[in-house]
């Protein structure tokens, strides 16, 4: 798809914008960045692996949109510093910040223990990515959006955060609500605002399929970015230091009282 074809098989809500997305080689990080792109924005794509962002950014830009690819790890202030740098270079400012960059540390590393049994350089890894990292890109995009007059910037929670669940991965993304509140404030007096998104199970991997929820269900990742491509819009302009749930009710309670049809 060339730039034209683009441009008419949207509403270019975006254009003229510069969003930067971690965590972008993948799931809704790479979803979230396609549809921006296709909304008309720059888009720096910012991910630990090298190989799998810079297809994804070359797959953007062979559909007809404007995609760079950083590699960063979130873990260290200096490339997170650098991805900024590189997209005011690039782009000339940054209107959009997406922290999508995140994941269950026993997971990642293929363990099983629980939190009491877990080497603690695999909490540590947890703690860095899920709670460092975010606050390392917002602080490294705030002097550009205050000069700006603007900007908007998205955290991602998980219903883990609200209800409790794994012990790093839960205290990580609860404290992304409270990151949020704060920017919010810090933000308002330079038109900056910030939201959290927390979602349920999404369908991002097949196990997500058995979590319940009120709507016995899990989301598709298109639901959850479609709240998240919102909260950036002209739409959202008087939304900012809200947490948003996209949990199908789980955070409700009883979901595994439901008797099943």
């Amino acid at each position: 798809m060339n730039d034209r074809k683009m441009e008419s098989a949207g509403n270019m809500e975006f254009k003229g914008k510069t969003a930067i997305v971690t965590g972008a080689a993948s799931g809704m990080g790479l979803l979230s960045a396609r549809k921006l792109a296709e909304g008309g924005a720059s888009v720096v794509l910012c991910d630990v692996n090298a190989e799998r962002v810079e297809a994804a950014a070359e797959e953007i830009r062979r559909n007809g949109g404007k995609a760079f690819a950083v590699k960063v790890d979130v873990r260290r202030y200096e490339e997170v510093e650098a991805a900024a740098k590189f997209t005011v270079e690039s782009c000339g400012r940054i209107d959009i910040l997406i922290n999508c960059a995140g994941g269950y540390c026993g997971r990642i590393f293929g363990r099983s223990e629980s939190f009491k049994d877990l080497p603690v350089e695999v909490l540590e890894w947890g703690a860095d990515v899920n709670f460092k990292g975010p606050i390392w890109f917002c602080r490294a995009v705030f002097n550009t959006m205050a000069e700006q007059k603007g900007g908007v910037i998205i955290n991602l929670g998980s219903i883990d955060g609200v209800t409790g669940g794994a012990v790093v991965y839960g205290a990580a993304k609860a404290s992304m609500i409270g990151l949020t509140k704060s920017l919010a404030i810090l933000g308002a007096p330079y038109n900056i605002r910030a939201c959290c998104v927390s979602p349920g199970p999404v369908l991002t991997r097949p196990a997500m399929a058995g979590m319940a929820t009120l709507l016995k269900r899990a989301a598709e990742p298109a639901e959850v970015v479609d709240l998240i491509l919102y909260l950036c819009s002209e739409k959202a302009a008087f939304i900012t230091g809200s947490n948003y749930l996209i949990d199908g009710g789980r955070a409700c309670g009883g979901a595994c009282y439901i008797e099943k049809e």
